[in-house]
């Protein structure tokens, strides 16, 4: 029969990538945590009209990029391309807005888009989302930069950078939307690619977040936004960024940042890395004050980010796994038993370690313990059976002793190896 393979786009996590996945999503838990976030945990499927409400009609992602079907009744369904509506469904199902002024939560988990496989980017991708609710501070949007920053910075990630910028608010982006129509006029219709003629005509600052390399040296003369800001969001920007300044927060004003969702308003960021490709961006989010209204719930402020977890692995690079403590070698069958019972003794103790399943000589078991990297091996045969010892032999050093198999643990506890 033939082998069936994994779908395109999908890809599998094998023990050194989980391990990696694991520390990303460790260090996140506690590192949110320091700031009050909490964590929370969402279906993966969710009403089609979610995704459409919140992230926009006319975005790609609604348009061309969504896992989409109908359920056994007909209703379309589809699996989540990002989490921030599905916080926010959660947020308004549950009134957690009635429990306290400002929620802070965060969640991981897959994500789903149908678009072409690249480096750092599948179909089925991992996110790591914050959400803060409920405040329209801007010393709330600066923390949240501090706590992106501290996070990957425990990760072991420094050389990235900060892009910055505004996108205004409902009652300044009308304007500068009209002068962006006023600027596209100006070109003919083959200027841009065919998803930027239709972005023009539906939202026109889609324009700006536009990949395609004759877009992108056509917009480079294109009005900024920040001339049209009014002064509300002008005065919130200059607190974000003033605050930033003060704490020697380094970034880069960016007035082509618009991000690719239209809910977001006022402050935005991405944080780039020029290390994997063209997919440059490594985490982003901004404020979307207007989102939680747009879907039944309460006039409430939000801001929040995302990052992606693949992406972060590839900078990151192949991670060490844990050394084992030990691996125990049955030289004969009779050995098997007591094996089992010491490596569980060991384990009661908080070491880690496997012991051998069947019985082989010496070298074959030696082997093995070196390729699990094992710190030490404990070789259990008949002599040893007959005194009650163990031999254990040091896999760095080479070096050999016996030893009462009661003083196993001591050996294998004491403060100065349990590094």
């Amino acid at each position: 029969m033939d082998k069936i393979q994994k779908i395109k786009g999908f890809a599998d996590l094998l023990p050194d990538q989980a391990s990696q996945f694991a520390r990303l999503e460790t260090v996140a838990k506690t590192v949110f945590g320091r700031y009050g976030y909490r964590e929370i945990r969402l279906p993966i499927l969710e009403r089609t009209e979610l995704f459409a409400r919140s992230i926009g009609e006319e975005t790609d992602v609604v348009q061309k990029e969504m896992y989409t079907f109908p359920d056994r009744k007909g209703r379309s369904l589809t699996m989540r391309p990002e989490a921030t509506a599905g916080v926010m469904r959660a947020y308004i199902e549950n009134n957690m807005h009635a429990a306290q002024e400002l929620s802070k939560l965060y969640c991981t988990g897959p994500m789903f888009r149908y678009e072409r496989p690249q480096k750092g980017r599948m179909r089925q991708f991992h996110q790591l989302d914050v959400e803060a609710v409920g405040s329209p501070s801007p010393y709330l949007d600066a923390e949240m930069l501090f706590m992106l920053a501290d996070f990957l910075g425990e990760i072991g990630l420094t050389d990235l950078s900060v892009e910055l910028n505004s996108l205004g608010c409902p009652a300044c982006r009308p304007a500068y939307q009209d002068a962006l129509n006023a600027y596209f006029r100006g070109f003919d219709s083959g200027s841009l690619c065919e998803d930027c003629l239709r972005r023009k005509l539906t939202n026109p600052l889609r324009v700006l977040d536009c990949k395609v390399p004759g877009c992108r040296e056509l917009t480079k003369g294109a009005p900024s936004l920040a001339n049209y800001l009014c002064d509300e969001c002008r005065e919130h920007f200059a607190v974000v960024t003033g605050l930033l300044d003060k704490a020697g927060f380094s970034y880069v004003l960016n007035p082509r940042l618009v991000r690719g969702l239209d809910y977001y308003v006022r402050t935005t960021f991405e944080v780039v890395s020029g290390k994997i490709g063209s997919q440059s961006a490594v985490a982003g989010g901004g404020r979307y004050d207007g989102l939680v209204s747009a879907l039944g719930g309460p006039e409430l402020p939000g801001v929040g980010f995302a990052c992606g977890m693949e992406r972060l692995a590839l900078l990151l690079g192949q991670g060490e796994t844990p050394a084992p403590d030990f691996f125990i070698a049955a030289l004969c069958p009779e050995a098997l038993g007591p094996a089992l019972e010491l490596a569980q003794a060991l384990r009661a103790q908080g070491l880690s370690g496997e012991c051998a399943l069947a019985a082989k000589s010496a070298k074959n078991q030696l082997r093995q313990a070196a390729r699990l990297g094992a710190k030490r091996c404990l070789i259990l045969g008949e002599s040893e059976l007959a005194n009650n010892t163990v031999v254990v032999k040091d896999m760095a050093t080479a070096e050999q002793t016996s030893l009462p198999r009661v003083d196993v643990t001591a050996l294998l506890t004491r403060p100065s190896e349990a590094k």
